[in-house]
């Protein structure tokens, strides 16, 4: 068996996802699962927002993933969860998968599809994990984690946005995470029943060699993206367990986060044992992934209901500045422009440097609870709502087409 997982893994790159679009954002948190859209020229200073399409998803926090004019999307009604192919310029409904599956406290799927390829993979909040036809939704294979292999779902449901990672899927169940084949779902690797957390899993380049950070309920743990293997732990106890930021690497560099007034920390991971370079009050954030740019780490600190955002030092982990008017907000990144929601509804674009929160843009686009990131692709930008109002915007100040 360790054969087979070695020779199916073997000779793949930090890339998650392969053969892109600039403008696409095929997965969770974009193109290079970083929270960074390399897209250019869609806000016009001055401009107001106008709805190129709005659609009802259904209730959840799912994010969007985009490519090839498609978009990916899911949500939940009443005791069924739905997978949704949208055209991603004119909203209209392509094809729908509906399957069983119930809402749950603050009700929906947490976990956005992953495309590539002409497969779709999603993760539902009791642990469906399917395989669908990009192009007609058609079920290539499907997985019931919770009762196929015991797997504990964690207090608020599964929430790991799929990682494709050359011939496996990759998500944030178990203790250290799960990999099944990406052709027919069959177990690679995995990792016990339970200590699932909800971040996605990030790769690394460790040493020259793949490997996997996995954001679990007790800590940080690295794998071997071939075996599973645990290479090494970085304890980091959350109250209920919540570690739900993505971790951010860079270098030889892991960035951790996490809300109830946990705090973040900067590792070192080299050969050995990982090394906390510094620990931090000042950057706390709930759920909210921080991103990197131009060696500055923007995020969000505090919990729902509170928060701000905050330019952070990665030298000694000190905050740059921070803006309290914005509150608790999700955000991305797009030509060097932090793309802010927050929970309130409020869509908020503002220059990403270190000297000072430099607002360019603010209007109040969706009612609700707003809690999942923007996504700017294709020149929109896609924001939703916890009740599944999702919209598509336009900021470039054009005319809508006749």
């Amino acid at each position: 068996m360790r054969g087979k997982v070695l020779s199916a893994l073997i000779g793949i790159s930090a890339a998650v996802t392969v053969g892109v679009k600039a403008a696409d954002w095929p997965q969770w948190r974009g193109p290079e699962r970083n929270g960074i859209s390399s897209e250019q020229g869609w806000l016009k200073e001055g401009s107001l927002p106008r709805t190129v399409w709005e659609a009802d998803v259904g209730a959840g926090y799912s994010s969007v993933a985009v490519k090839g004019g498609k978009l990916y999307t899911m949500g939940n009604h009443g005791g069924s969860d739905a997978v949704l192919c949208l055209d991603s310029a004119k909203g209209t409904e392509l094809w729908k998968k509906t399957y069983p599956c119930g809402g749950g406290g603050y009700p929906g799927p947490r976990a956005t599809p992953t495309v590539d390829g002409k497969a779709v993979f999603t993760l539902s909040r009791e642990g469906q994990l399917l395989c669908l036809d990009a192009d007609t939704g058609a079920v290539t294979w499907q997985r019931e984690l919770k009762s196929d292999m015991g797997a504990d779902v964690p207090q608020w449901g599964f929430a790991s946005s799929p990682l494709v990672f050359g011939t496996a899927v990759i998500v944030n169940v178990g203790s250290h995470g799960l990999a099944v084949d990406k052709q027919t779902g069959k177990t690679l690797w995995e990792s016990g029943k339970s200590g699932a957390s909800y971040a996605a899993i990030i790769p690394m380049d460790r040493n020259g060699k793949p490997a996997l950070l996995v954001f679990s309920a007790m800590g940080l743990v690295s794998v071997d993206a071939a075996t599973g293997a645990k290479q090494w732990d970085f304890p980091w106890k959350t109250s209920y367990d919540v570690n739900a930021p993505d971790p951010v690497a860079w270098g030889d560099k892991v960035l951790i986060t996490s809300g109830y007034g946990r705090g973040s920390a900067l590792l070192q991971v080299g050969t050995g044992a990982p090394k906390a370079l510094w620990e931090t009050k000042t950057l706390a954030s709930h759920f909210a992934s921080p991103v990197l740019w131009k060696d500055w780490i923007y995020g969000v600190t505090g919990n729902t209901g509170g928060g701000q955002v905050c330019c952070v030092d990665p030298a000694n982990g000190q905050a740059k500045w921070t803006h309290k008017e914005a509150g608790f907000c999700a955000l991305s990144l797009a030509d060097g422009k932090l793309v802010l929601l927050n929970e309130k509804g409020t869509l908020l674009v503002a220059d990403a440097v270190p000297d000072g929160y430099h607002e360019r843009f603010s209007a109040k686009v969706l009612d609700g609870t707003c809690w999942t990131a923007p996504t700017v692709s294709g020149g929109l930008v896609y924001v939703r709502n916890d009740k599944g109002h999702l919209l598509a915007l336009d900021l470039t100040g054009k005319p809508a087409t006749p």
